[in-house]
């Protein structure tokens, strides 16, 4: 026998990113159900819409409380369960996709907890820039903000690879240039709107800084470069 003849064909998911995927589906199975009355009955038909109340980012309620600085746990975590609890099922399909490609190929590179912090903090800094809009928005919902932090973290990936062979390090910004393009032309062809990129062009630059310090050895080579200051 060949060694290697029993492994799969396809490299693992790394666990960290079943963590963040499983809530993201357990929530949609559950609302999904419930919208179409296979389960809970009538009143099952407005879960969402409580789950939207309860989880989303709202930035008018987050701007008073900021005012009178009270910070409610309650409140507070809707910077980190707003990614869980999306519109409908083809909003959390999209994201599922994208967490899955991005996160395994950032889990490969990065630790768990390394791809956590890159999650939970692009989440937050969307959140926090969301928030500067100065216009009347509707509540944030999704994972898209996150998701752009791990985009953010593969284009650190990609950007340090070209930098090692001296090619081009701007090709590593190509995947995020398509796909804010892409944002464009659907929200011109379809009339999506709103200002929920704000959030996610943010969180995309989170992910990619971050990636400075969290990536493997990142944090070294960061206090090497400040002593040699």
């Amino acid at each position: 026998m060949r060694p290697g003849h029993d492994e799969s064909p396809l490299n693992p998911i790394p666990p960290v990113i079943w963590l963040l995927l499983l809530p993201v589906v357990a929530m949609e199975l559950v609302l999904s159900a419930g919208g179409t009355g296979y389960v809970g009955g009538p009143e099952a038909a407005g879960w969402r819409l409580e789950a939207l109340q309860k989880f989303s980012f709202a930035p008018g309620i987050f701007k008073v409380l900021l005012e009178n600085r009270i910070f409610p746990p309650e409140q507070m975590m809707r910077f980190v369960t707003y990614p869980f609890v999306h519109g409908d099922i083809t909003h959390a399909l999209f994201v599922s996709v994208f967490l899955l490609a991005l996160g395994k190929m950032v889990g490969e590179v990065f630790r768990a907890w390394a791809v956590l912090v890159v999650f939970f903090a692009a989440a937050i800094a969307g959140a926090l820039a969301y928030s500067l809009v100065p216009y009347d928005v509707q509540p944030l919902f999704g994972g898209y903000p996150a998701v752009y932090g791990l985009i953010g973290a593969f284009s650190y990936i990609l950007w340090a690879r070209l930098g090692a062979v001296n090619a081009n390090r701007y090709r590593a910004f190509t995947l995020i240039g398509f796909l804010l393009a892409f944002q464009l032309v659907f929200g011109l062809l379809f009339g999506a709107g709103g200002w929920s990129w704000v959030a996610e062009i943010v969180g995309f630059v989170a992910g990619f800084l971050l990636s400075f310090i969290v990536s493997p050895g990142g944090w070294q080579r960061m206090v090497r470069r400040l002593r040699q200051r």
